[in-house]
């Protein structure tokens, strides 16, 4: 008898084991009564106005409301009226008055009501267009089925504008193996992998080729435009996971700040997004950048830059290959609402002994080659209103950094190669900014109608000075924070700054206590010696106990001001140029006391956004106060002595 209880015992055990994590059924879906079964629709549909829908699905009635709710306005619903039913489908006409977008799709029956799913809308135009003589291109620009007329067309070469039914017709030759349209304000188009799909790849060849482009209502005549310059991604220096836990949360961050207020948001990544000298060895190309590019929040129109050439190539147009298959065309033009944007290519790829599988020099020249300036000159032509806010993206500079004269006056001349004729293309326009990175430091030029802004390093300095073991921060050649430029841009009325990573948006200068500054390796190299670290060093190699404050102000123009007073007294406050103390701490130092000799172009650099004053005492407190072009103010209360160190702000 005790080994039947132990056998029922053990049976029990098994019964409860074999239903472990077993749960109830969950219960068939709530139909509201109607028993419609296997319910199909597609995920997208692209249809004309007054179009026919077919729903795949069991059980439908003729006189069924079909009820399409838009997601991202719950407010604007639209109705249509089954009209026809079979044993497998219902069919009706799309509702008047549908506008593209992804609506949630609900069948109702008197008081009974069933979702059926949701599915993106694109209401497309009527686009049976004639052929023309001579025109290998055609097609229409059109929103909600509607022609949008004026709309700038190009291959690259060739530019056309849109009848008064959204049609164009281009006689391409197709050697840019593109097509694409200048997006009009208040308009956007559909985004593939974060970037804006406003061109089409040409199969090539003498056949007419037709291409369409749907575009989108919006209003985004208030909105911003980051500037992100040199992300010089490689999977190295532990640039992956600074990226991904520092650059990414701080702009994404930025991006929900401003979608939250009701702004569109855009990006301009200004080249030199990958690094070709590592695309082989560590096997991180554009491929990978665009798996990195997805995870910001908001679509990108991308620059081009030097080291996104293939090292493998010679030449210019051939290396830029992988960037034109990934990425997209290497220059265009787009509009966000009232302001006009020019994206060019301004590197010319020579590459010299680059092969299949060798890397070349890597060498190149700066300049906007004639084939864009052609381009350019029709594309501004077609800007009528030459009042229009004009906005060069580039990734070389225009100007060289400035420095200063014997008379503390700013001394700048042109670095691009063809600068002066990119100054004479836009000299009609009342405001023109050039927008450039390449640099890794921060710099403006005011020539009056024309400024160049040239945007500091998301990696800083190639990611160096965050890398595991170093300075734990991220410090461009300049003393400029890793950052970016935000643009904010009001009907015709543009805004801007430079955001820290990591940092308030009000984080705009850093200030030194010199008579703290002496640079020595017994403090920030000890595995090194004076003797190399001083070369690096310079003037902060020796004490400087004269109590002088200097004042690194990275977003600085002529327009700005910096004030400083000591116990209420001001200080006379001098502009100069000198190199950034805390940078090289942060790499020079921190390379020789790796045993490595610092790369020489990513060393410390001068830099005349810097400012000093001599205070009367050593442990007296400064007040300073820096004020910007658009009066924003930024102000530090200096309590002195103040420590230097790689974590200090």
């Amino acid at each position: 008898m005790p080994d039947i209880k132990k056998l029922i015992f053990l049976l029990l055990i098994a019964a409860i084991a074999a239903c472990t994590g077993c749960k109830e059924d969950p219960p068939p879906p709530d139909e509201g009564g109607l028993k419609i079964t296997g319910v199909s629709i597609p995920a997208s549909l692209n249809i004309p106005a007054g179009g026919e829908v077919t729903i795949t699905g069991s059980g439908f009635a003729a006189g069924d409301q079909m009820v399409f709710v838009l997601v991202s306005d719950a407010g604007k619903v639209y109705t249509a009226t089954v009209a026809s039913v079979t044993g497998q489908s219902a069919g009706f006409t799309l509702p008047a008055g549908l506008t593209s977008g992804t609506y949630s799709l609900t069948v109702k029956r008197g008081t009974d009501s069933m979702v059926l799913g949701t599915l993106t809308i694109n209401v497309v135009a009527d686009n049976a267009i004639p052929d023309k003589p001579g025109m290998t291109l055609k097609g229409v620009v059109y929103c909600d089925g509607e022609g949008i007329p004026g709309v700038v067309v190009s291959d690259g070469a060739e530019v056309t504008v849109t009848d008064s039914k959204g049609i164009y017709y281009l006689p391409s030759l197709k050697q840019n193996k593109f097509v694409f349209i200048s997006l009009p304000g208040n308009y956007e188009i559909a985004a593939s992998d974060n970037i804006p799909q406003f061109f089409k790849r040409l199969a090539g060849g003498n056949s007419v080729e037709q291409h369409d482009f749907s575009l989108v209502h919006t209003d985004n005549n208030n909105h911003v435009v980051l500037a992100m310059a040199d992300w010089h991604l490689a999977n190295r220096n532990d640039d992956l996971a600074q990226f991904s836990n520092g650059f990414l949360p701080d702009v994404n961050s930025t991006i929900s700040s401003y979608t939250s207020a009701g702004k569109k948001v855009y990006g301009v990544p200004l080249g030199d997004m990958t690094w070709d000298a590592y695309w082989y060895d560590n096997n991180f190309r554009l491929e990978q950048y665009l798996i990195e590019m997805k995870k910001v929040n908001c679509v990108m129109f991308n620059v081009m830059g030097n080291h996104d050439n293939d090292p493998y190539v010679q030449g210019d147009l051939p290396p830029e290959a992988p960037f034109r298959e990934i990425i997209g065309p290497t220059y265009y033009s787009f509009n966000l609402g009232q302001v006009h944007y020019v994206v060019l290519d301004d590197i010319q790829y020579i590459n010299t002994g680059g092969a299949q599988g060798t890397i070349g020099e890597r060498n190149y020249s700066d300049v906007v080659v004639s084939a864009q300036t052609s381009w350019l000159a029709k594309d501004l032509a077609a800007i009528t209103d030459k009042s229009t806010p004009l906005v060069i993206f580039i990734h070389a500079q225009l100007y060289g950094n400035p420095t200063l004269n014997a008379g503390g006056e700013e001394v700048h001349s042109l670095a691009l190669n063809n600068g002066s004729t990119l100054l004479q293309m836009v000299q009609d326009f009342s405001e023109v900014h050039f927008v450039s990175g390449h640099t890794h430091i921060n710099f403006t030029i005011d020539g009056g109608a024309v400024m160049e802004h040239n945007t500091a390093a998301v990696c800083a300095t190639w990611w160096w000075t965050g890398k595991t073991g170093y300075a734990n921060n991220q410090v461009c050649k300049d003393g400029s924070p890793g950052g970016y430029g935000i643009w904010e841009m009001n009907g015709k009325d543009l805004k801007w700054h430079y955001k820290s990573i990591g940092k308030p948006s009000d984080y705009q200068f850093r200030s030194y206590d010199l008579n703290k500054v002496h640079i020595t390796a017994a403090a920030f190299a000890p595995n090194s010696d004076d003797a190399a670290l001083s070369e690096y060093a310079g003037v902060y190699a020796s004490p400087n106990p004269v109590n002088d404050v200097l004042i690194n102000v990275w977003g600085y123009d002529p327009e700005w001001t910096v004030e400083v007073s000591e116990g209420g007294t001001p200080l006379t406050v001098e502009r100069v140029t000198a190199m950034d103390p805390l940078h090289i701490i942060s790499y020079e130092a921190k390379r020789l006391n790796a045993g490595a000799t610092p790369t020489s172009s990513f060393v410390t650099g001068n830099t005349a956004h810097m400012f000093r004053v001599r205070a009367s005492s050593a442990t007296s407190t400064l007040e300073i106060k820096v004020t910007d072009r658009f009066g924003r103010v930024y102000t530090e209360t200096m309590t002195r002595p103040k420590d230097f160190t790689w974590s200090m702000q």
